[in-house]
């Protein structure tokens, strides 16, 4: 029976499946994390947290699950209280608000922070019952990141997974998928790129005609939203507090975030809530869905477009941003050559050590980077005002788009110092305040309305549920779910003899 998006897993459903799992789960030596424990990484088991010291971040062991977090060290074995993150120089950005991003790089086994949404997503499915680790499949439909975080999610859990990307996307993604997916046959590509989401979805529907397949549709799931709202939202906040604990009357004045999913914009629901924070989606301008109800193609590989996601509160967002992917394109190019970042250290007197973190800094990141300056610039804000953004993963899964670029648009192998000035130019200094859009309650309905082409007349959702979704109520109301969860989790663990697990190692 095909379950819809609003029939939250809220108790055991099928208790012969949940007996399965817990069997697997107990035989691999899998606790699994509390959204409190994500949240608060200290609230951790003792055990557990001490042999993550022994542990590579990068392998499929259990103790991983304790990594899925904001509050991982540089070196990504250990934990720190304040979430590291990178405070861009006025030099860069041209505004004198503090731009502030934190660093998705840091999160374990695929280095972005779509591990967290993936988890999030299948967790409480397990627990539930719903869904059945020795027999089904899990399907990770996704425009990169999110496929690869639940191929590793499946890795640890003991259960197989299939990964749905289109075939555009960087060759680094499907290196590391090739390396971790049971079988070839588990990577599914898709025609296009990070604008192609319907055909994803067309694809996960002929895969969903086979019992063994369970569609985990980021885009749909509000267990992504639940993550964000609830441990990526908090740890936004906590580097806010501590900013503001050494300079007197700061605000957090705006929190930027591409759509994807949407899922990370609901840390921005967090944030308005506790701080009056102003929300700013960051879309592809060559693809201005929200923007102005368009279509189009793109490489801001991180964002699908062409539609709305199921789980973005739209009615909450105050301000939509275009960036262009001339500029990320064109900035990859600069933060991660040597050419570009000896202009950038000769023309804007970046440090050595400035220079090194733009390298944490993927397609996306630097998307969400150019939509905080805009947002700056457009409301003239002061040195006493924080933008707040992630960067959702790192360069290292772009160096053949930096090859590809190069070759493409300056028919060179290599950036010329005379380009990169061009490219910071253009793109960071010369970043301007067109592709904005302030949502009034009239654009907000627009866009919300834009959703139902997919979710209602594609996707089949009841049009009672989906207008629900328009009222702030619902989206409280959702939010009860992340304590019933938890306490399935502890029972879960419990059950399966891992609630006092210790720091034994999988064999």
């Amino acid at each position: 029976m095909s379950l819809s998006p609003f029939d939250f897993p809220v108790r055991v459903e099928d208790a012969s499946v949940r007996r399965q799992a817990l069997q697997l789960l107990g035989e691999n030596r899998v606790r699994l994390p509390t959204f409190a424990e994500i949240a608060s990484p200290q609230t951790a088991p003792v055990a557990i947290r001490a042999g993550l010291i022994d542990v590579s971040p990068d392998g499929a062991h259990a103790y991983n699950l304790y990594r899925v977090n904001w509050f991982n060290d540089l070196r990504r074995k250990g934990q720190v209280s304040v979430p590291h993150y990178v405070e861009l120089p006025e030099a860069l950005t041209g505004v004198p608000a503090r731009i502030v991003v934190a660093l998705g790089t840091l999160f374990p086994m695929i280095r972005a922070h779509k591990v967290l949404a993936a988890y999030a997503c299948l967790a409480p499915r397990l627990v539930s019952g719903r869904f059945d680790p020795t027999k089904q499949r899990a399907v990770w439909p996704s425009t990169g990141n999110y496929c690869r975080g639940g191929v590793a999610i499946s890795r640890i859990l003991g259960c197989r997974a299939v990964a749905v990307l289109p075939a555009g996307m960087s060759q680094e993604r499907f290196d590391w998928l090739g390396k971790w997916v049971s079988a070839s046959q588990d990577i599914v590509r898709t025609p296009g790129s990070e604008a192609n989401v319907k055909e994803i979805y067309d694809r996960c529907a002929e895969l969903a005609r086979d019992p063994a397949n369970d569609i985990v549709n980021q885009f749909s799931e509000f267990g992504n939203y639940l993550a964000h709202w609830r441990c990526t939202g908090p740890a936004l906040g906590t580097i806010f507090e501590s900013l503001a604990s050494s300079s007197n009357g700061l605000r957090l004045a705006g929190f930027v975030s591409a759509s994807g999913s949407a899922g990370t914009l609901a840390a921005g629901d967090y944030l308005k809530e506790k701080y009056g924070t102003k929300i700013a989606v960051v879309e592809a301008a060559e693809c201005p869905t929200l923007l102005n109800n368009g279509y189009g193609e793109h490489n801001i590989q991180g964002i699908g477009d062409k539609h709305v996601p199921l789980i973005h509160n739209v009615m909450n967002t105050d301000v939509v941003i275009g960036v262009s992917d001339k500029a990320t394109d064109g900035l990859n190019a600069v933060f991660n050559t040597e050419i570009g970042k000896a202009y950038l250290a000769r023309r804007l007197a970046l440090s050595e050590d400035m220079l090194a973190k733009l390298s944490m800094f993927g397609l996306s990141s630097i998307a969400n980077v150019l939509g905080a300056i805009k947002l700056a610039k457009r409301y003239r804000l002061s040195s006493d005002s924080v933008v707040i953004t992630v960067a959702t993963d790192g360069a290292e899964l772009y160096a053949s788009e930096v090859r590809r670029y190069l070759e493409r648009r300056h028919n060179s192998g290599e950036l010329s110092p005379e380009t990169a000035a061009e490219l910071v130019g253009a793109y960071l200094l010369g970043a301007d305040t067109d592709d904005m859009l302030e949502a009034t309650h009239q654009e907000r309905e627009r866009i919300f309305n834009l959703g139902y082409f997919t979710w209602v007349e594609q996707q089949g959702i009841a049009l009672a549920d989906f207008d629900r979704r328009k009222h702030q109520a619902f989206w409280r109301r959702l939010q009860d779910l992340v304590p019933q969860w938890d306490e399935m989790i502890t029972a879960f663990n419990r059950d399966s003899g891992m609630e006092e697990a210790r720091d034994r190692k999988r064999a």
